[in-house]
Parts: structure tokens; C-alpha cells; sequence
């Protein structure tokens, strides 16, 4: 007997949620996606375009959207959450009535809740209380997706159904599903790489070389791991795709919102200037404060989310915040073989010799 045909619903009518729906469709799956404006909903009905996001991207036609939820959750067994961050848990709730615990909830989503620093798939469990959770994440630029260049995504789930549903309903000949059950590392790789992003676009900007941007990186994949460790996620989440994957590409496309925010800084714009000349979202904005809060309150070392805390909020230049972090200590290379307390130690320790 042929397998029951897949129901998918995704909230949310940005570019990567739209992306998500037609490679659904593609695959076979029943999609319905749910837009907050009826007009967009209308326009993807009628042209199977979504003039607002991917205006030169040809969605599938059996994608049907609708501006009610009504219309777009029941019977799905996979709903992905293609929400921005500061409206995410609202939109939840607006969902709660329509869902079962049954379905399958997955968040795409890249930021972090300011109050109770709080990830996607957090409040996903505190809304629903569902037993089937996930989270997709890695180096998924949407317009390259919408163009079927090749590349990969994570989905990180503890439940193995989770994991294997969505194998089955987006990976393709050109988009690649692979499991992981660290859904904390993995969240939040995908949301600290936007900081990094900024100050990538920021060194751009300001005609840093290969080697800067290298070095950059490098330094920010540390920072992300000593910070995801702290949060209780696995260092090694940081060596895939979610983590060192998706910081290369935000640090390195100038198709990313974060980097073009950078950009227009290092040129001397000021971030209202950078934000409304993006047009869009710039998850990294509100996560370098809400990292650089969190990492002060507990006690991690992150001099690069401190650097740019104070370009972003404080108005320090560009490029005397890049000066200046060249100043800070030497410390240890990879903090998992040789720990910062002990290069410190021993810096000390010399000093102490020659007194």
C-alpha cells in the first residue's frame, strides 16, 4: 500500500518559509501556507509568486495560501514556524487552537526571545506543550534555495520521528536534510552566527583582508562555542553545518541581511540607516544585545559581541572598535585543548618571574 500523502503547513510568508513550502511541494506534500497579508496570500494563488520576498522565484502551484489559520493547520502533520522572532510566540498562540499534539512543529527560525533569553523551539514547547519538536537550521540562504542551488540544512530534534518526517518532506536532489539531536547547539548556532555576520560585513566595508575575515571567523566560531557550552549545548554541533557551515556563509554573501547591515555601518552609516535601507529583518541586530546581556550576566568571555554592542548601541566607530579588539589578550586558540584560564595563568606567571 503507497504511503499516505504528506500534509504540510508553514506560518509564515517570508523568503525562507515560501522557499520551504514549494520544496515541500515539490517532494509530493499536500502544503498550505498561512501569510498575515491576505493580498500576498492572493498574489502566490493567482501568479505562484511572492512579489514581496522572491519576486523572481516560480513557486510550485499546488502551494495554496491563505490568510487564515483555519484554512492552513488542521490535518498537517508538519507544521514549519517561518516567523521572525519578536512576533514568533504571538503568532503560536493565534496557531494553539487549530493544532494537536500529534503534529509535528519545527521553527526555522534564527533569534532569541529578549525576555527569559528564550529560543524558538522554547516557546514552541512552552505554547503547546507538544511532544514532537524541532528545529531547522544551517547555511540556507533563501534566494540560492529559490534558484535549487545546491546545499544542506539540520534538522535537530530529541524525537527521531521529528528528524526522519522532515528528511522525508524537504530533502531533494538539491537540498540536503541531515539529523541532529542537539536542538540547543543547533538553535543556537543559527542564532549567534548572525552577530558575526554584522561584523563581517562591517571588516568588508572597511577593505579589511582574506586573512582579517579569516581570522574573524575563526575567533567568532570560538566565541559561538564557548558561549553555546556554556548554554549546555555540544561543542561539536559547532564543526557542522549549524555551526561553522552557516557562520561561512553569512560571513562571506552579501545576500545576507546581517552582513549588509554590517556593511552599511563600516561605510559610517548609522544603524537606523542600515536597518530601514535593508528593508527586511536583520535577526542579528537584537541578538547582539541580547548576547552581549547574557554573556556580561554569566560570565563568558565574547570580546567580538561586546565590540559590536558598542558600535551598534554605543556609537563607537567601525573602525576603532576593529583597533581595539586587536589590543585584547592573546589568549588560547581552541578552548577545548587548551583552556583561556591557563594561557592567562601562565601569562602571569612570566610576568611575575621578570618582577
Amino acid at each position: 500500500m503507497a504511503e499516505e500523502r504528506m500534509r504540510v503547513a508553514v506560518l509564515g510568508g517570508g523568503s525562507f518559509g515560501t522557499a520551504l513550502a514549494s520544496i515541500a511541494a515539490d517532494n509530493g506534500a499536500e502544503v498550505r501556507q498561512w501569510l498575515r497579508d491576505p493580498e500576498l496570500a492572493a498574489q502566490i494563488n493567482r501568479d505562484h509568486r511572492n512579489g514581496r520576498y522572491l519576486p523572481d522565484y516560480a513557486i510550485n502551484p499546488a502551494v495554496v495560501a491563505a490568510s487564515d489559520m483555519a484554512e492552513v493547520l488542521p490535518g498537517a502533520g508538519l507544521v514549519l514556524v517561518a516567523i521572525p522572532s519578536q512576533a514568533f510566540r504571538e503568532v503560536v498562540r493565534q496557531a494553539r487552537p487549530h493544532l494537536n499534539p500529534e503534529q509535528i512543529l519545527v521553527s526555522t527560525t534564527k533569534g532569541i526571545q529578549e525576555e527569559g533569553f528564550k529560543l524558538m523551539s522554547q516557546i514552541l514547547e512552552e505554547e503547546t506543550g507538544f511532544p514532537h519538536i524541532g528545529v531547522i537550521s544551517g547555511p540556507n540562504l533563501a534566494t540560492e534555495i529559490a534558484q535549487k542551488q545546491l546545499t544542506a540544512t539540520v534538522i535537530a530534534s530529541a524525537d527521531p520521528e521529528t528528524r526522519t518526517r522532515v528528511q522525508a518532506a524537504l530533502g531533494c536532489d538539491y537540498f540536503r536534510v541531515y539529523a541532529s539531536n542537539d536542538r540547543h547547539g543547533v538553535e543556537l548556532g543559527g542564532a549567534l552566527k548572525n552577530i558575526y555576520a554584522i561584523a563581517a560585513g562591517m571588516a568588508a566595508a572597511l577593505g579589511m583582508g582574506e586573512n582579517t575575515r579569516s581570522m574573524l571567523m575563526t575567533r567568532a566560531l570560538a566565541e559561538m562555542s564557548r558561549f553555546a557550552v556554556d548554554q549546555g549545548a555540544n561543542p561539536l554541533t559547532f564543526l557542522g553545518l549549524a555551526g561553522v557551515g552557516d557562520l561561512i556563509v553569512t560571513c562571506s554573501s552579501n545576500l545576507s541581511r546581517n552582513y549588509r547591515v554590517g556593511y552599511a555601518l563600516g561605510e559610517g552609516q548609522s544603524l537606523e540607516e542600515a536597518v530601514a535601507a535593508l528593508g527586511q529583518v536583520a535577526e542579528g541586530v537584537n541578538t547582539v544585545r541580547l548576547v552581549r546581556d547574557k554573556c556580561r550576566e554569566d560570565g563568558v568571555y565574547m570580546p567580538l559581541a561586546e565590540g559590536l554592542y558598542q558600535v551598534l548601541f554605543r556609537g563607537v566607530p567601525a573602525k576603532e572598535m576593529a583597533r581595539m579588539l586587536m589590543l585584547g589578550e592573546q589568549s588560547s586558540d581552541v578552548e577545548f585543548i587548551l583552556s583561556r584560564e591557563d594561557v592567562v595563568n601562565a601569562h602571569r606567571e612570566r610576568r611575575g618571574s621578570h618582577e
